[in-house]
């Protein structure tokens, strides 16, 4: 169960990582233009463009780093990390994905990213998706 718990959120992870570098080098999908994709996941009034490029990668780097955080707590790679970092990361990373949830549900975080299709798509599938990462955090610190 923490092997396949594991897997799965550096699978989700990995994949939402992949997405960002994606953006970052110009890639549009979903969307046809720019300016609907920053409305579609950036959802940031009075912007047009995407973010930098550099900005895109860090966001790139820390998704990725939360992927593999998981695996450090599966049998293969126990011990690579001490259990203080491990545990303290696990915990970090539930609180931050779990936070960023529920804003997700909240109207002051909406007045600030209030472009449509943002809001909607956040309230459906960001916000929802963030809850069951966090979830799966908190579930391996558990089970750990």
């Amino acid at each position: 169960m923490l092997a396949a718990i594991a897997i799965l959120l550096f699978l989700v992870l990995s994949g939402i990582a992949g997405l960002h570098a994606y953006w970052a080098f110009g890639g549009l999908w979903p969307c046809d233009d720019e300016e609907t994709l920053v409305r579609t996941v950036v959802g940031t009034k009075h912007r047009s463009a995407m973010p930098p490029v550099w900005l895109t990668l860090v966001v790139v780097v820390l998704l990725f780093a939360a992927a593999l955080l998981p695996l450090s707590v599966t049998p293969v790679f126990a011990g690579l990390l001490p259990p203080i970092l491990g545990h303290g990361g696990l915990a970090g990373l539930a609180a931050i994905f779990v936070a960023r949830g529920l804003l997700a549900f909240t109207t002051a975080f909406h007045q600030r990213h209030g472009t449509e299709p943002f809001v909607t798509l956040d309230r459906r599938i960001y916000g929802p998706l963030c809850l069951v990462i966090g979830a799966g955090y908190l579930t391996l610190l558990v089970l750990v």
